[in-house]
């Protein structure tokens, strides 16, 4: 494997994330997928998508339907009752490693993909702006050019994490650019960081 792109994703299960899995697994089976995908289709994606097919929502979630086995789902919900963390793991990742975060992901806000910023050693961040959980859906041309490009980088040998912070474009083909200097990325608003 020449690199990794973690996306959406998490090492650790805080006690949200944690609650949050079990009230959807609760939801699953007490109403189905058709309540599962009413519920979770507007945390995951803007109203800049969902507006333009609201009138085609039935078509969408038959969509959702087809490649979404049930039982798959609850088991992918079951997994959150015994998960162990994996951040002790990380650091052994050896790999170029781009981690993609949408900038309003409600699900795996940044602060689980930091968790494997810090530890995977040739990592960057790469946060999708205006992008929710599920940025693939909203943004496929973007998230295919940073497929990409971080490919490009990795075969060239030109890959360097650092461990950066960036910002992704707002289309496909725009420049990447880093995350302001001394400002906490973390944050929902413009705070300085703190140097603890």
């Amino acid at each position: 494997m020449a690199g990794l792109v973690p996306m959406s994703c998490f090492a650790e299960l805080p006690p949200q994330l944690f609650l949050l899995g079990n009230a959807l697994r609760a939801g699953l089976i007490l109403g189905g997928t058709s309540y599962l995908q009413d519920l979770l289709l507007p945390m995951n994606v803007s109203d800049q998508w969902l507006a333009p097919v609201l009138d085609k929502l039935d078509s969408v979630k038959r969509q959702g339907w087809l490649v979404n086995d049930v039982y798959a789902l609850q088991n992918l919900m079951e997994s959150f009752l015994d998960f162990q963390p994996l951040t002790s793991q990380l650091p052994s990742i050896g790999v170029p490693t781009m981690i993609l975060n949408g900038e309003f992901d409600f699900l795996t806000p940044r602060a689980l993909h930091e968790t494997l910023r810090v530890q995977i050693p040739d990592s960057s961040l790469v946060i999708v702006p205006r992008a929710y959980h599920a940025f693939t859906l909203e943004k496929p041309a973007l998230t295919a050019d940073l497929l990409a490009r971080f490919a490009d980088d990795v075969l060239a040998g030109r890959w360097q994490g650092n461990k950066a912070v960036w910002i992704a474009p707002e289309e496909a083909g725009g420049e990447l650019m880093p995350f302001p200097a001394g400002y906490d990325h973390l944050r929902a608003i413009p705070v300085q960081g703190t140097t603890a």
